[in-house]
This record gives C-alpha cells, structure tokens and sequence, in this order.
C-alpha cells in the first residue's frame, strides 16, 4: 500500500505540469525529492509484477519486461533531447544553434551517460549489495543461495540469452564511431536484434517461482485475477515513470544549473542517474533476497534494451521530429562518447562469459568508468585522450578475457542462440540442487 501511496504527490505534480493543474510553487530540490519517492514506489510496484508474472512466463521473458517497463524514464527523457534536436535541425538545417548549444550532443550524451552508468555502476552494485546480503544471511547462521555469494554473482544457463544478444549488439555498436550519422539503417539492424531477443526469451516456458510477500499475494491469486493484477501493476508502475521521470531529470538538472554546473555534464551524468533510478532499486531488490541471478538478469536485459531499441529509435525520432530521412548527425565529440560505451560494452560481456561476475571483475568495472568520469568533470580537455585511452585498454581486457575463456564463450554463444530453454533451466536446477 505504501508503494502505492508514495507516488501521488509526484504524480499529481507530473500531471499538474501538463494539464495546467493548481498547484503549489516549491523548490527545485523538493521537486526532485518527491518525483524521486514516486519512481522508487514505481519500482517497488514493478519488481512485484515482474515475479508474481512468472506464474505465467517464463523468468527470461518477465525480466525482459520488467527491464522494459523499468527503462521508460531513459526513453521519456532521451526522447525528448532527441525531439528538440529534430527541431532545431528542421529549422536550422543543422544541430548547431545560436549560442554554441548543440541539442543532437545533449541527447547522445544522455543515451551514452545512461549506458555507461548502467554498466559502470549498477552492476558492480549488484555485486555489492548481494554480498552483503550474503554476509548478513551468514551471521544469522543461513547459507548463501545458489546464485549468491559474498564476492561473486553467479548467473543461471537461460541467462545466456541476454549476454549473448548483448554481444551482437556490441559488435554492431562499434561500427557506429566510424559513423558520421545514425541512420535508418543503423535503427532496423538494432530494432532487429531487439527483436530477435525478445522472440527468443518468447521460446522459454514457464517455471514454478519463488514468491514472497505481494507478489506471493498476487501470484498464488485466481488465473484472471492474478493476470489482471500484474497488468495493472504493470501499466500503474509505468504511468507513474512516465508521469514523473522527465520531471525528475529536469529538476535535478535546474538544481544542478544553480549550482553553476556544467549542462553537458548534468544531461550526461545527474539526468541518467535519476532516469536509471527504477532499475538499480529494482535490481539491488532482488539483490538484497539473494536472488542475485534475477538482479543482473534484470539489468542485462536493461543494457539490451538501450543498446538495441533506444539507440535505434534515436534516428527514427529524430526523423520524425525533423521531417527528414537524414541521419542523427555525429560530431567528433559524440563518435569518441560512442567508442567508449561501445568498448565497455564489450569488456562488460566478457567478464559474463563463464556466467559470474566477481567482485574483481565488478571492480573493474566502476574503477574504469570512474577514471573517465572524473577526467570528464575535473579536466575536460583531457576527455578525448582518456577516452581513447580506455577504449583501447577495455578492448584489450576483453580479448584476454575471451581469449582465456574460449570454450565458455563457444558454449554460452550455442546456449543464447539455440540451446532449448528446457535443458538450461535443468542446468539451473542442477546447480541449485548440488549447492545445497
């Protein structure tokens, strides 16, 4: 019930702002804080759904929608970059407008910022915070699960789905830097793949969950009652995102403009912190239920859906907008933004090859996306060097990794692909059973 109550005030606000409701002025941080609350009780709301769904769906598919639903705000606020930049090119004939401000850079380095955030911090979070879980559970003489431990999350066999798609995705992506638009071309191939995925998380049957609390309520309810429940805990959670993620961002922005912020670095840094907000609470839920399989799951599947639908609907919205089949235009500035994400993205899949993620591996990750981001705030000009300099090092680190890990990475390309979801999920269960 509480996640329920706590997003009206944000909700009300949302909606007061676009149909001109009274309502009462408040500062820019009280406004971030109570869209804020809204978002977290969205979240709550869909991790809910999203367990309770697997009465019905498989475990893949229902994170796949949890991860879909939970990425909205991304979208919401991505879109609207992208819309305004559409715009300005109809007008301008190019993204460049009076004043050096160029809306095309503002919108690839939200998609760019939200990517590398995802990875860089929220899955070695993850990591953190299932240990913890693991550690807590020990002191109070239980056993870790078979997916979590202190140290290292361990990913289940269907899993493979997502990393594999990830992979494709990635390779495709670093084409994209050589690039001087993104195309409607470049939006079919990664709509595509997105496409592919989901047919394929489509193929997985249903399981017996493991539910607690409402979504145990809500799951061992009748067949119709049970789906009509998940629906509308479904559409409320993403009608509230929707309703108060572009606020979030924008607050959070404001605030950070009267503090004499930087734009560029609060649109590639603050607003994707608040839009990703859903999935990190989401994942760091199932996370803290030692359900850390489910935890990365969910935001592997979030870095699919970035790294395929919203980087393709970028071209198609920014057609859109603009009246015109001409690419997304890049600037040297933004093709550097693209090899980086596209290098860590590809790092971040080798470190899943042999279906584990270590609190090395985790600490790699943040350790590498912290360099850039402080070099990005504290010295800029140095950007583009640091830039190239990573995205050779996580090439690097990628190649030693797969190279390393070759049979693995054979075996979980064949699982992803074509391996029936009847034999991982006996994989699953196996390893569930061996640890205890």
């Amino acid at each position: 019930m509480v996640a329920l109550l706590a997003p009206v005030v944000g909700v009300y606000l949302g909606l007061a702002d676009y149909l001109h409701l009274p309502t009462v002025e408040l500062d820019e941080p009280v406004r971030a804080l109570l869209f804020g609350v809204a978002i977290v009780g969205a979240a709550f709301t869909l991790s809910w759904a999203a367990e309770a769904a697997q009465v019905d769906i498989s475990a893949g598919l229902a994170l796949a929608l949890l991860a879909l639903l939970a990425v909205l705000p991304e979208y919401a606020v991505d879109f609207v970059f992208t819309y305004d930049a559409g715009q300005v090119y109809a007008a301008e004939g190019s993204c460049q407008v009076s004043g050096g401000s160029n809306p095309c850079s503002l919108a690839l380095a939200n998609m760019t910022g939200a990517n590398r955030v995802l990875v860089g911090v929220g899955w070695p979070l993850v990591v953190l915070v299932a240990s913890w879980a693991a550690l807590r559970t020990r002191r109070a003489g239980g056993h870790d699960s078979a997916t979590t431990s202190p140290g290292e999350v361990r990913i289940e066999a269907p899993l493979s789905a997502e990393i594999v798609y990830l992979g494709i995705a990635t390779l495709y992506s670093l084409t994209l830097p050589l690039k001087d638009t993104l195309t409607l071309l470049d939006a079919a191939v990664l709509v595509g793949i997105f496409v592919a995925y989901a047919l394929r998380l489509a193929k997985a049957p249903a399981t017996e969950p493991d539910l607690l609390g409402v979504s145990k309520w809500v799951g061992e309810s009748g067949r119709g009652r049970r789906r009509g429940l998940v629906l509308a805990m479904f559409v409320i959670a993403a009608v509230v995102i929707l309703l108060t993620a572009e606020h979030f961002a924008e607050s959070l922005v404001n605030t950070g403009s009267d503090l004499g912020i930087d734009q560029f670095l609060l649109v590639q840094w603050v607003a994707p912190l608040a839009s990703e907000a859903p999935e990190l609470i989401v994942a760091c839920l199932y996370a803290w239920r030692l359900k850390a399989s489910n935890s990365l799951g969910t935001l592997l599947s979030s870095k699919v859906n970035q790294w395929t639908l919203l980087v393709g609907t970028i071209p198609i919205v920014f057609a859109l907008s603009a009246g015109t089949t001409d690419g997304f235009p890049l600037e040297t500035s933004q093709r550097f933004e693209l090899l980086l994400t596209a290098a860590q993205s590809l790092f971040a899949v080798s470190l899943l090859v042999d279906l584990s993620l270590t609190v090395w591996g985790a600490s790699g990750l943040l350790s590498l996306f912290l360099v850039q981001f402080v070099v990005s705030v504290v010295a800029p000009d140095l950007n583009e060097p640091t830039i190239i300099g990573l995205s050779i090092l996580y090439a690097v680190l990628a190649i030693v990794q797969l190279a390393t890990h070759w049979r693995r990475t054979a075996q979980v390309v064949k699982d992803g692909l074509v391996t029936p979801f009847s034999k991982l999920e006996r994989r699953a269960e196996e390893l569930a059973a061996e640890h205890e």
